[in-house]
């Protein structure tokens, strides 16, 4: 897996941006893949410790779909979908729950020969941090990202090995 995060720097309001990134080789084709990740609710299925996802609109897929997303740790994140190209990518922005001024991220499949690489990557802007205070959430942001694509992995995997 690769593993970057990187701050950018500082705005004059004191707002810091950077950069989560996180790939994986998996053994499974991208419309498979795809079956997985466009299903927005389905989250519990393999992102770290999440507990449930709802539906907050009645589109389910595509631009505009929304959801709510309940952590074990009783924290809940409101995420809307702004991008979608069928089995190329989906993107989205959180609009509450983290300590952050902005989040977008992408998550996108590419085919790689026999297999494929699911990439998650994310911008944020910080609220009212300190630059140490920040960098650690991108830290956790990046074993986050890690370990639920690890999972993704190994269910994708375990599913269609058989097939």
């Amino acid at each position: 897996m690769d593993v970057s995060h990187l701050v950018y720097g500082a705005s004059k309001d004191g707002h810091y941006t950077g950069t989560v990134t996180q790939s994986v080789i998996v053994a499974v084709s991208v419309p498979a893949i795809w079956q997985e990740i466009s299903n927005i609710a389905g989250l519990a299925g393999w992102v770290s410790d999440v507990k449930k996802t709802v539906f907050l609109s009645k589109t389910k897929k595509g631009l505009g779909a929304s959801r709510k997303i309940f952590f074990a740790d009783g924290s809940q994140v409101v995420e809307y979908i702004v991008g979608w190209q069928e089995e190329k990518y989906l993107s989205y922005i959180a609009t509450s729950g983290l300590p952050l001024e902005g989040y977008h991220a992408t998550i996108s499949i590419a085919a790689k020969g026999k297999k494929s690489s699911i990439t998650w990557t994310s911008f944020l802007i910080s609220r009212g941090s300190d630059r140490k205070e920040f960098e650690e959430f991108l830290s956790f942001m990046d074993s986050f990202y890690r370990d639920s694509l690890k999972n993704l992995k190994e269910k994708l995997e375990k599913q269609h090995a058989s097939i």
